[in-house]
């Protein structure tokens, strides 16, 4: 197909009617005057959660744009003296600051950052550009916090330029200069290039063509700043984490916008929920019909590429090459993101008949409520800038564990919350700093079976050693930083957090009455499609190791009205541990056996998912690494600014950290799952 937007063919000597995307539109309807209104409404309702910036601000950020990039031609001036280029080549040098992300996108919020890009020529180094350009950043009167990630993914400077926090990346292009009305969308400006540009040049690629390939640019930003406020208000706003990022939520919204290119941003929230609560993953989302150039990049093709195949919800980008934005989604995110399309469908309908506001829209679940079971994820350093970097670290790691608890046989849906949660100051020491995430568990049903026995310890030591091995491979870890997992379940969370995050709100008589109509003890939406609504029997003793950061006060007697429970096995002593690595002490994981099943299996949706594991590995030998398709996917096929450092996995046989200072205790996270008639 011709790359959009075309020209249909001509009716009745009409003007030829624009064409969107890869396929015709549903509707070409054009907005009623209630369409305006709602609209303003929905308008309105985002105007308390600062989503926009006024006058002031945004001349403010233009002005510190404008400085930087008159700054950036200085030093490519300086840079090109210094190399003996003549007089007059320098005065025609150029260099250019260009934009990207959601500023770029018009759809940044109050006090968010700007993502930038330094276009140079081909005489200016890289290593210039951490050497010489940073140095007179550093002497800058008005940048504040300068640091450089040199050894990312994407290499970056951060900074403050009077108040305002930028990510700067550089590229240099084939170029002897660059003028100020540089186009970058053409393909051609990647010819020759390095690897780390191309990475950097694409975020400004693929925020222009979603811009030029959206009928109504005001139109497409008002609802992807209402689409983004939802995502990051129901907790599925998170590329890191396996839900999705800033870019994944503009596509969507962008082939929204093709879908229905004279509707106004009301319509096009609604026809958003509309789609994608019926779309059929992994069929991909595509705003255009993939070209090649011939320039011999990886691109994301699954008829070519077996690991492609195994993405559950992909979302192309528009720019060559052609990269999936969502490869880190997981089973688990994509049913929790999927169960939320149909909860905006169902709230936008009654928004639009007038049974509601769009206030309800941005109201956010209660994470804490949902689940009976939750794995508490605690990471603490002794300093506060250490802290800063180890939660960095381990956030990025933590989709592997969610991949690791969907491949037990007895999970059924592992929910990770993207709000991370400070420790609670009366449990911790004074010289710790701690931050907790939490992952809500769904444990599947085991019929015709009065006990069950479920053991977790593979699959959070295993993401333990992913994260033990980075922090050691990139030099990263300290004395003091630590990471624990402990399973504790809803009624004790008040232990680790504010007691108005875990209360369940009493609801209205009209609530009440409408909720006793439906009969069923099992919930349905976000909390499961036929989901565990049992009550706990178990005293819930939480699993941590001796080495406990945050040690919660025992739970008293718990409630004895469920019908599933889990008990705590009893590890080994201390007796019984066993060295397996230098400088490490492993709690064997006894009567289980090794995983037999297939490597793969169909999914409900047809994709190919991860096998179940059926047990956790016994110690009879060094635990043999699971293959998860996800491993197999590029890493930093994102098609913005995924800042990850260059050894994102490192290999499962390289040493885990020995030191005599740094000794990681590993302990057993075992559960008896018992039915009671």
């Amino acid at each position: 197909m011709k790359e959009a937007p075309s020209n249909n063919s001509m009716h009745g000597g009409q003007q030829p009617q624009k064409h969107y995307g890869i396929t015709s539109s549903i509707s070409m309807a054009f907005p009623r005057e209630v369409d305006h209104q709602y609209t303003h409404k929905l308008s309105e309702a985002m105007k308390p959660f600062g989503v926009f910036e006024d006058e002031d601000e945004l001349n403010h950020r233009l002005a510190v744009l404008g400085k930087l990039n008159t700054f950036v031609k200085e030093w490519i001036a300086e840079i090109s003296e210094t190399k003996n280029l003549p007089p007059s080549a320098i005065t025609n040098v150029g260099g250019k600051i260009f934009t990207f992300g959601s500023y770029r996108l018009g759809v940044h919020t109050k006090g968010a950052d700007i993502d930038a890009l330094c276009v140079s020529p081909r005489h200016v180094e890289r290593t210039d550009f951490f050497d010489s350009f940073f140095a007179k950043l550093k002497l800058h009167e008005e940048i504040k916090d300068l640091r450089a990630v040199e050894d990312a993914f994407v290499p970056v400077i951060k900074f403050k330029f009077d108040g305002i926090e930028i990510d700067l990346l550089f590229a240099r292009l084939a170029l002897q200069s660059i003028p100020d009305n540089l186009d970058l969308r053409g393909d051609s400006h990647l010819r020759n290039l390095d690897i780390r540009c191309i990475r950097s040049l694409n975020g400004c690629r693929v925020t222009d063509e979603i811009l030029y390939l959206v009928p109504n640019k005001e139109n497409f930003r008002l609802t992807l700043r209402a689409i983004k406020l939802w995502a990051k208000r129901r907790g599925i706003y998170s590329n890191m984490l396996g839900f999705l990022g800033g870019v994944s939520w503009a596509m969507l919204v962008a082939r929204t916008c093709q879908l229905y290119p004279n509707a106004v941003a009301a319509t096009l929230v609604h026809k958003f929920f509309l789609v994608f609560s019926k779309w059929e993953w992994p069929n991909p989302v595509l705003l255009k019909q993939p070209e090649d150039s011939n320039l011999n990049l990886p691109v994301w093709d699954p008829r070519v590429n077996p690991s492609d195949r195994y993405h559950l919800m992909p979302i192309i980008t528009p720019a060559y090459p052609q990269q999936n934005s969502t490869y880190n989604v997981s089973s688990s995110t994509r049913t929790i993101m999927s169960e939320e399309f149909k909860y905006g469908l169902s709230v936008t309908d009654d928004i639009l008949q007038g049974k509601t506001d769009w206030s309800k829209l941005f109201q956010p679940p209660n994470f804490f409520l949902k689940y009976k079971h939750y794995i508490v994820l605690t990471a603490s350093a002794s300093t506060e800038e250490n802290q800063l970097e180890w939660i960095g670290l381990v956030e990025s790691k933590i989709r592997v564990l969610v991949g690791n608890l969907e491949r037990n046989e007895y999970i059924t849906l592992a929910h990770v919350n993207p709000t991370s949660f400070p420790g609670n100051k009366e449990s911790c020491s004074e010289n710790e700093f701690v931050s907790m995430w939490f992952i809500g568990i769904i444990f599947k049903k085991v019929e015709n079976a009065e006990s069950v026995n479920i053991d977790l310890t593979y699959d959070i030591q295993s993401f333990t050693d992913t994260v033990y091995r980075q922090a050691n491979n990139i030099n990263m870890l300290k004395d003091g930083m630590k990471i624990e997992a402990t399973h504790v379940k809803k009624k004790q969370l008040h232990q680790y957090l504010p007691v108005e995050l875990v209360q369940r709100k009493k609801r209205s008589i009209v609530e009440l009455n409408r909720n006793s109509n439906g009969g069923s003890s099992k919930r349905s939406s976000l909390d499961g499609s036929q989901l565990d609504s049992s009550r706990d029997t178990d005293s819930g003793t939480p699993f941590s190791s001796p080495t406990s950061v945050c040690k919660p006060s025992r739970p008293a007697a718990s409630d004895t009205d469920d019908r599933w429970a889990f008990h705590p096995q009893v590890s080994p002593s201390a007796g019984s541990t066993i060295p397996t690595v230098v400088g490490r002490s492993v709690v064997p994981c006894l009567g289980s056996s090794r995983d037999t099943s297939s490597p793969t299996e169909q999914n409900q949706n047809g994709a190919t998912a991860a096998a179940k594991r059926p047990h956790s590995p016994t110690q009879d030998g060094p635990p043999k690494r699971i293959r998860d398709p996800a491993d197999l996917v590029r890493r930093g096929s994102g098609p913005w600014m995924d800042i990850l450092p260059s050894m994102e996995l490192p290999d499962v046989t390289s040493p885990l950290p020995s030191s005599n200072h740094q000794r990681v205790v590993k302990n057993s996270i075992r559960l008896a799952l018992n039915r009671h008639r």
